[in-house]
């Protein structure tokens, strides 16, 4: 999933972030003194299986949150407006969070302890998390009873149908494709060969491939067994939309909720209401709850903006949060070290890491010594900084997370862990032997202040290796619709990755799977490799996961070193802080920050 959009455990890939000093030259991070052997226990934590809960486990309500009461309305300060609010179209980090409060789907991710450490997947929408009598093969769903529509209609398996099938039409680019591509038994984008209008001109997913025999009943026929099925179904890209009320695109704007709250009003950059859903009924929900009267969101609301106000504590603040701002850079270290806060505070470590992706389809990065230069030049000194040193991330060496299974800490091809301010000396060099010296290099960065510095500090590492730099803005709300078009006018542009559940299999096939190259696909950097291809066919096959997990990282080093396609960044932690009359405020490891589903005005 991208940050900044898209997670973890759910799915969400993140926008780059920014720095506070112009130049890369010294050593990244700071030196706060923050416990790296707890967040390293963390992330290990996180490496590991989230059990598949029965009927009984699956059952409404859920378990009140100690001290928790009803009403009131909560500010929520956010930087980005949401470019997506049609599930399908769902895949980015601060939707996804947005999504715990207004989607369901047949399972979700339950939390097991008030800590926001420990879970299960739990059936939804559905009575449990599924059965398979096959190894995963087949899986059947049972619809629970009393669940509705924000309109008062019930969801059926109409609707369920209706849901797959629209994921198949061309309109939907922006959300993930694992199940589909299940279902069609396909890699890549050959997927939509199998229903490529979708539903819309008649036409259905045959019975063998996706049957609903009655209206509570669903059930999935692959051709390969995928026991992850439970996890896949609890992304929140895999939510129920209404048959009767699907309207195509227009969805994207004013989706029909299922979750306990809905949208009252919202206008795009600038503001949000959300209300209770007077159809949700908590009996059917073992996941949500429903205290807080009314959510108020405002957009355009900058990392130091907003955590300005949370720590001034006052007025309407005094009830703020944010789904998606973390601490800002500047205020981080004190935030942290401050006793008064910690009631206030939340932290964690997150699945994301971050890349800078080099289009592979310009013809001038064909050169493997271009590629090469840039991954030598680039400074990450100022990415890190960015975030607040050290007590916000730590220099990346692959793209699988520390909170991954298979993570490798020695990984290390370009020496950023060891000399993150780059190597421009080497970099220019491999220019030299190119010759492409002052060769033009167009740099996409997210229009924030944050994108602003990172960038301009980024460049400047680069232009001492002999780059001709060009920084091209573009606006933070849709970053990840522009960059992932396909023929888009950068060469460079850093994006960031979190794993959909705690396997590497949630990652690099997403991410480097030629066969997915596609407008709105998160193939990024363009890379259609035969070996990666070849690879990623062959370590899907392998049944054990310590062995599978072993493999994915094999082959994580020969994308990052010999196929060069992007340049780790960081590996992402994050600080959010909220006023003090919220109650109910925990750091949830699934869905990547503040879990919205607990809180309530004390």
């Amino acid at each position: 999933m991208s940050r900044g959009g898209r997670h973890v455990y759910g799915a969400l890939s993140v926008l780059a972030a920014g720095a506070l000093v112009l130049t890369g030259c010294s050593k990244g991070g700071s030196d706060s003194g923050t416990n790296d052997k707890k967040d390293q226990q963390d992330a290990k934590a996180q490496q590991a299986s989230i059990k598949f809960g029965n009927a009984a486990e699956s059952t409404g309500p859920a378990a009140d949150v100690p001290g928790a009461k009803p009403g009131g309305t909560m500010e929520v300060l956010q930087r980005d407006s949401f470019a997506h609010l049609d599930p399908g179209q769902i895949y980015v980090s601060d939707q996804m969070a947005l999504a715990q409060l207004i989607h369901r789907g047949l399972t979700g991710y339950k939390a097991t302890s008030n800590d926001g450490k420990q879970h299960e997947v739990v059936g939804d929408l559905a009575t449990d998390s599924g059965t398979t009598t096959d190894g995963g093969k087949t899986w059947k769903y049972t619809l629970k009873d009393g669940i509705k529509f924000q309109d008062g209609t019930p969801i059926t398996s109409k609707d369920v149908r209706q849901s797959i099938e629209r994921l198949f039409a061309p309109f939907i680019t922006q959300g993930p494709t694992y199940l589909q591509q299940w279902l069609a038994n396909a890699s890549g984008a050959n997927y939509r060969k199998l229903l490529p209008d979708g539903p819309y001109k008649g036409k259905h997913l045959p019975n063998s491939v996706l049957e609903t025999p009655d209206a509570k009943t669903i059930i999935f026929h692959f051709a390969k067994p995928h026991p992850d099925l439970p996890y896949t179904l609890a992304m929140a890209g895999y939510s129920v939309v209404s048959a009767k009320g699907d309207t195509k695109e227009k969805y994207d704007k004013t989706p029909l909720a299922t979750g306990p709250y809905e949208i009252q009003s919202f206008k795009s950059g600038k503001s949000m209401v959300l209300v209770k859903n007077p159809n949700w009924d908590p009996k059917t929900d073992p996941i949500r709850h429903q205290y807080v009267d009314q959510f108020n969101f405002t957009f355009n609301q900058q990392f130091e903006t907003s955590t300005k106000a949370l720590l001034a504590d006052s007025g309407p603040d005094q009830t703020g949060v944010s789904f998606s701002n973390q601490v800002d850079a500047g205020n981080l270290s004190q935030v942290l070290r401050d006793p008064k806060l910690k009631s206030r505070t939340v932290s964690g470590y997150q699945p994301y890491v971050g890349q800078m992706n080099i289009n592979m389809s310009k013809p001038e990065m064909k050169d493997i010594r271009v590629r090469q230069a840039i991954a030598y030049a680039l400074p990450v000194t100022p990415f890190v900084r960015a975030y607040g040193g050290t007590d916000a991330m730590e220099v990346a060496g692959g793209v699988i997370s520390p909170t991954v299974s298979g993570y490798d800490a020695s990984f290390d091809p370009w020496g950023k862990k060891k000399s993150p301010a780059g190597d421009p000396a080497k970099a220019r060099e491999l220019l030299k032997q190119a010759g492409k010296l002052n060769m033009k290099l167009t740099f996409g960065y997210t229009n924030t202040p944050e994108g602003q510095q990172y960038s301009t500090a980024m460049a400047a590492g680069l232009k001492k290796a002999g780059f001709n730099v060009q920084r091209q803005e573009i606006p933070s709300e849709t970053y990840y619709d522009q960059v992932s078009k396909l023929n888009n006018s950068y060469d460079i542009f850093h994006t960031a990755w979190g794993a959909d559940w705690p396997s590497a299999s949630t990652v690099i096939p997403p991410l480097f799977d030629g066969r997915g190259i596609a407008d709105g696909a998160q193939n990024y950097p363009q890379l259609n490799d035969p070996k990666v291809n070849s690879e990623i066919d062959r370590i899907s096959t392998i049944t054990d996961p310590v062995k599978a997990a072993a493999e994915w990282e094999k082959l994580d080093q020969y994308i990052v070193k010999d196929a060069v396609a992007v340049v780790p960044t960081a590996y992402y932690k994050q600080t959010q802080i909220a006023g003090s009359k919220v109650g109910g405020l925990v750091y949830d490891d699934v869905i990547g920050g503040v879990d919205p589903r607990r809180l309530y005005i004390k």
